[in-house]
């Protein structure tokens, strides 16, 4: 199997973007950004440890849970979870991160390129509480691109359209799922259940 190894080859492939597809780019929040984040329950944030190694993670929250704290900053907050820490680890060792943020049915998306640095900072974490909790931390992404992404590829996927989705029960459950890949004695039924117990308890 040939690999494409150079740019000139790359571009021999694709050819060169459109003027639109360079001019959309911005480097500040504009109107619409703001707006798009208002709305946005939902970010997947790509990061690279400091051997290269890439990770994605998701984070989700109420609509607007991410704060715009000026033309060119963001907050992200950060609940309990499993304490891997795999995107903070990455983050102090490499800050680059890129954001995608979804919007439930919207097939559009916006996507912001950017420096992150985590903060416990009290007042932050404070302005960022859910349900009477506040953040565990927060991180702060400094913006270096900001810019819409096109609906191909949720219009290719049909995403959105719940007559595509399969029948969960076409799935094992999560329980299943963990108890097969770490080899546990323990029964799906039991891990599926203490799952659920911890997701009441934890969830903010």
């Amino acid at each position: 199997m040939d690999f494409i190894e150079t740019l000139s080859d790359l571009r021999a492939v694709y050819g060169d973007a459109s003027e639109v597809a360079h001019k959309k780019q911005l480097a500040k929040l504009d109107t619409h950004s703001r707006n798009f984040l208002s709305k946005s329950p939902f970010v997947v944030i790509g990061s690279q440890d400091g051997m290269g190694l890439g990770d994605a993670t998701p984070k989700g929250d109420a609509p607007g849970f991410t704060l715009v704290l000026d033309d060119t900053t963001i907050a992200i907050p950060d609940r309990p979870g499993n304490n891997r820490l795999d995107t903070w680890e990455n983050v102090i060792r490499n800050p680059a991160v890129g954001l995608l943020f979804l919007i439930p049915g919207m097939q559009e998306t916006l996507r912001i390129n950017g420096r992150g640095r985590l903060t416990v900072d009290p007042d932050l974490c404070e302005r960022l509480a859910m349900n009477g909790r506040p953040a565990k931390a927060a991180l702060v992404v400094e913006t270096d691109e900001v810019y819409m992404h096109c609906a191909k590829a949720f219009m290719r996927s049909n995403l959105w359209n719940p007559e595509s989705w399969p029948a969960r029960s076409e799935m094992p459950t999560f329980g299943e799922i963990i108890r097969d890949q770490m080899h546990l004695a323990a029964s799906a039924d039991d891990i599926d259940r203490n799952l659920a117990e911890g997701y009441q308890k934890t969830m903010w």
